[in-house]
């Protein structure tokens, strides 16, 4: 039986269409949906603008503006849940995608991850570094339910 649903989200429209599909699942099975979305921090490492120099909208911290943006992104999965009577938490964390989804996962005790996909062809996954991709082939026992965007 399907009682946690775990779903990824990082604001883009496939992500967006995967948290539709688990939260109308969910209402379905009267589960938890569990809304992760993840600061990945190989994005800007080594990446600094002197203040004197950046916008004055970029001059918090990138880490202030990483939080921000995620907390954003998976509110709109909350709004989504609290529309349709389901219940839901959030996490936020920081770290590598793929093994922070897998990890979580497994944390919460997820029964079915749902994700977004861009569509991308094997090949295209594998040179881009596609999170979906990624966590198809990682090693875990949850399952994992792709919505095609």
């Amino acid at each position: 039986m399907i009682s946690k649903i775990l779903v990824p989200t990082d604001g883009s429209n496939a992500a967006q269409k995967a948290a539709t599909y688990a939260v109308d699942l969910a209402k379905q099975l009267h589960a938890t949906v569990i809304v992760l979305s993840i600061i990945d921090k190989r994005s800007f490492i080594g990446q600094t603008v002197p203040a004197r120099k950046a916008a004055r909208h970029v001059t918090e911290p990138i880490e202030d503006y990483l939080r921000g943006a995620a907390e954003g992104y998976a509110a709109e999965t909350i709004k989504l849940c609290n529309k349709n009577g389901v219940q839901s938490q959030t996490v936020i964390t920081a770290g590598h995608p793929v093994e922070g989804i897998v990890k979580e996962a497994a944390k919460a005790k997820a029964d079915l991850i749902i994700m977004g996909s861009h569509g991308q062809s094997a090949l295209s996954a594998a040179v881009l570094g596609s999170v979906t991709y990624g966590v198809i082939h990682k090693e875990t026992k949850i399952p994992v339910l792709i919505v095609r965007k």
